[in-house]
């Protein structure tokens, strides 16, 4: 199933929602991608700063890759909906 992301704390929610799905902690997550566990809670959260190699270093732990592509006509509120 594709997720559409557009804000920072639509990605954090995707990520949690994948780890949970593997049975993984955030402490086992933040183990693969080599950061602590709080860095983890963090780009869950959708905080600002997270940097982009922790972020794709975390979908690439959780087989995940980030697609680009123009956006869809679908609105703010459908996107958050899905989560």
């Amino acid at each position: 199933m594709d997720i559409i992301v557009r804000t920072a704390p639509q990605l954090g929610a995707a990520v949690r929602r994948y780890r949970r799905q593997r049975k993984l902690t955030q402490e086992a997550l933040g183990r693969k991608v080599r950061t602590r566990q709080a860095t983890i809670s963090k780009l869950e959260a959708g905080e600002p700063g997270t940097q982009l190699r922790t972020v794709l270093d975390a979908l690439a732990a959780l087989d995940l890759e980030l697609v680009v592509k123009p956006r869809s006509k679908a609105s703010v509120t459908e996107i958050e909906d899905a989560f």
